[in-house]
């Protein structure tokens, strides 16, 4: 059972204030020619726009991504460094598609081949990377899934380090996005690099194929793919003032039309919402009784920051209310689900996250046990 808050208490607390105005419109977005699309507000997880968005694709290059998060990951634990010198193989030297220009048999700085990965999207400083960091592709690719299916990304599967097609390898916009957030937020530092127009390696000049990083100087990231079979996809983010958006692009027909409609995607979403911070991570938000424990109630509270993206102007007609359960026995332990927090834009609920126990209450005596079993009988 839950108990309601009154829905205009909750509003004070949070800091808003119900309204009876009606609630702003947002214009449909322009049908796009792409097979897929998303439109996603970074900080609060919100969709804003979507085609197809869980339907398995050929990812082509965009996996990649996958690739630097693995190589973020190694560096991060110690296992390689940016001074190593990385082994160029035959099999690396040999790959087709976009590449850094390697030499077979050639020794070269860990860190320039990342920079040829991310900003050329080299294939052979995909594989040699790979090579070099696990032993080999294939087991490189096993990292790559493991952090797929721990960061829940449940349509996507990797056969290889550079999005060459192949039936088994796939992705959807969905996960996508989920591993561009994971990026930005664990690694911007690293992130930085996708913002960067062109890099010279072997005495060649490529640029970076985002053309959006000159049209438009708010886009930082993140990455173009292409192959025939999967047409021109592009992922992109963008950040003015405090609200970043993440946009994918699958399927379009050309590299115009995919920058085009990226920059449709990314205009809408900037041009019709507004992203708010309502709570800190670890904000107590209220108290909850609890059941036969040490102490009769537990602070209650969310994990993470909290935000919300609403359409512009309604931010003064949210709505909040919490959902808490009224059945709670101890023990409790930090971090356990008591309720959700609920944001509502008038009936529309925009968001929901869960209320969880900001600490631990221990099971009570014989004596609390017996009188909370009595008194419990009467609230149910």
């Amino acid at each position: 059972m839950f108990v309601r808050l009154i829905p205009v208490l909750f509003c004070l607390f949070i800091g808003l204030t119900p309204s009876s105005y009606a609630a702003n419109s947002v214009p449909e977005l322009p049908q796009l020619g792409a097979s897929q699309y998303l439109l996603v507000d970074f900080l609060s997880g919100t969709e804003l726009a979507a085609k197809d968005p869980d339907k398995r694709i050929e990812p082509a290059s965009i996996t990649k991504l996958m690739t630097a998060y693995v190589l973020y990951q190694e560096l991060e634990k110690g296992n390689i460094k940016v001074e190593d010198r990385v082994l160029v193989s035959e099999k690396a030297w040999k790959m087709e598609g976009s590449r850094m220009f390697l030499e077979a048999g050639k020794k070269v700085p860990l860190e320039r081949m990342i920079n040829g990965l991310i900003i050329q999207s080299g294939n052979d400083a995909a594989v040699a990377l790979s090579e070099h960091t696990s032993g080999s592709e294939e087991n490189f690719v096993r990292k790559m899934n493991a952090n797929a299916q721990r960061l829940d990304m449940t349509n996507t599967n990797f056969v290889n380090v550079t999005g060459w097609p192949n039936p088994r390898h796939y992705m959807s916009a969905r996960d996508i996005v989920t591993l561009t957030r994971a990026v930005i937020n664990e690694y911007p530092e690293h992130y930085k690099m996708y913002s960067q127009k062109e890099y010279s390696y072997n005495g060649i000049k490529q640029y970076n194929r985002n053309k959006l990083l000159w049209h438009d100087d708010t886009v930082d990231g993140v990455k173009t793919g292409h192959t025939e079979s999967a047409g021109y996809c592009l992922l992109s983010s963008a950040q003015r003032g405090s609200m970043r958006l993440i946009s994918v692009v699958l399927g379009a027909e050309s590299d115009k039309t995919r920058s085009n409609y990226s920059q449709q995607l990314l205009e809408y979403g900037f041009r019709f919402y507004e992203t708010h911070k309502l709570y800190d991570a670890n904000s107590v938000l209220t108290e909850a009784r609890v059941w036969k424990g040490t102490k009769p109630s537990v602070p209650t509270g969310i994990i993470e920051d909290f935000y919300v993206t609403i359409p512009k102007g309604n931010y003064s007609q949210l709505k909040g209310l919490m959902e808490i359960n009224k059945s709670i026995d101890a023990p409790v332990k930090r971090g356990d689900v008591i309720g959700m927090a609920v944001i509502k834009d008038l009936d529309r609920i925009v968001l929901q996250k869960p209320l969880v126990a900001m600490d631990s209450v221990d099971t009570g005596g014989t004596w609390t046990n017996i009188t909370d079993s009595v008194k419990k009988l009467f609230v149910e």
